[in-house]
């Protein structure tokens, strides 16, 4: 059985890590070179950049970004944000990144997933989706959660895995940075329906949290920003935590 992932994720906003909640309210966090070789040097397995508020500008700043992450830090990082076409994913994979997370663009022109995996392996494409629930079911949003879309969450999932996404990366947006546990009941149903590892995200606040995201929901790796960010969980104490559980975590 593979050993189960703890990943910190880190927002970028003008070239500053922030964080939220629900989506909203950001606060800044701090220099994300200098989080991103803090984490890698604690243990974290991967890191996630997602450049939020990613438009034709902030590109260039961002590829540079990555450039910087990239000679600071030894473990794997996936970026997103922007990433509309091949050209922005090879732009990224050549600036040091691993994999690359798309979530809007690929809703639009799922096609998208095909071209990546085709292009570049099905290890470098991770589809990010954001959902919530609705009273018809799980919906998918745009744009950071801005606009619901007609996709429901499980037929979305399958469509990417189906397509060629190396992993799928489910925040809910009802959990995010609220610190009441992670969305484990969608999860797991994820989890039983994919062939594809499924990255938990949204609502991690005690490291009870990242066990039941493993044992129930599940999931393969979870994903967390604020509790890391500010020290509210350290990254060995959580991996001792989990080991003393009895999951299979990377030491």
């Amino acid at each position: 059985m593979l050993a189960k992932r703890i990943i910190p994720c880190l927002d970028i906003k003008d070239g500053q890590t922030v964080k939220g909640t629900n989506f909203v309210n950001l606060r800044q966090a701090g220099d994300p070179v200098e989080l991103g070789k803090a984490y890698s040097e604690q243990g974290a397995d991967e890191l996630v950049y997602l450049d939020i508020t990613a438009s034709h500008e902030g590109r260039k700043t961002f590829t540079e970004l990555v450039k910087r992450i990239a000679a600071n830090i030894s473990i794997p990082f996936t970026v997103g944000g922007g990433i509309n076409e091949l050209q922005d994913v090879d732009r990224l994979l050549n600036a040091g990144a691993d994999k690359v997370s798309i979530n809007s663009s690929a809703i639009r022109n799922p096609q998208l997933i095909d071209e990546i995996a085709r292009n570049f392996g099905v290890q470098v494409c991770v589809v990010a989706i954001d959902a919530k629930q609705t009273g018809t079911g799980w919906k998918c949003f745009l744009n950071g959660g801005r606009i619901e879309t007609d996709k429901y969450l499980y037929d979305w999932a399958k469509e990417a895995a189906d397509r060629g996404a190396g992993e799928i990366l489910f925040t809910s947006m009802d959990h995010d940075g609220v610190k009441t546990g992670y969305a484990n009941e969608a999860l797991a149903v994820l989890s039983e329906r994919l062939p594809i590892p499924v990255i938990a995200s949204g609502g991690a606040g005690k490291m009870e949290h990242f066990k039941d995201a493993f044992n129930q929901g599940k999931a393969d790796a979870a994903l967390a920003a604020s509790v890391f960010h500010f020290g509210e969980i350290k990254i060995p104490e959580l991996k001792n935590y989990l080991c003393k559980q009895g999951i299979n975590i990377r030491k």
